[in-house]
């Protein structure tokens, strides 16, 4: 008789994986990092359980978006006030001081809602430079642009 692996927190084993972000298309990559914050890519996957990998990006101030979506897609916020609604394109949240945000929000997008997703976003590290603090945690590094040549602009 099979039975289905129900994993516990305790049980769960957590990997380090380092990506590098360069020239890699901004959706595709986000589908990536978000299965593998969610542990999608494990036979042992548990959808109450996080049970994913920690991932770290660098370079994400570098990532490429195709056609005409760094000029027309347009990210809103209100600042509060009456009539206080603001857009900005993504080229001009990729130019800014934080360029690591449109990353992170991409990835925040496509992983489920709730309590469960704040702690696997939590295992979300994204640098805009070629640097990162987490050496010690010996991450293995994941070449995405070879998944798929369409995952990569030149």
């Amino acid at each position: 008789m099979k039975t289905t692996l129900s994993l516990k927190p305790a049980e769960v084993k957590k990997d380090w994986v380092l990506i590098d972000a360069e020239g890699l298309v901004l959706g595709r990559l986000a589908v990536v990092i978000a299965n593998r914050l969610r542990g999608k890519h494990k036979p042992s996957f548990t959808p109450h359980v996080d049970c994913g990998d920690n991932v770290i990006v660098v370079n994400a101030g570098k990532v490429k978006l195709t056609g005409k979506k760094a000029d027309q897609s347009v990210f809103y916020y209100h600042t509060g006030y009456a009539g206080g609604i603001k857009g900005r394109s993504a080229r001009q949240r990729l130019d800014s001081a934080h360029p690591e945000r449109v990353l992170e929000k991409a990835v925040e997008r496509m992983i489920t809602r709730g309590p469960l997703q704040r702690k696997q976003m939590k295992n979300l590290h994204v640098y805009a430079s070629a640097t990162h603090p987490h050496d010690g945690q010996q991450p293995k590094p994941l070449d995405v642009a070879a998944m798929n040549p369409k995952n990569k602009r030149g």
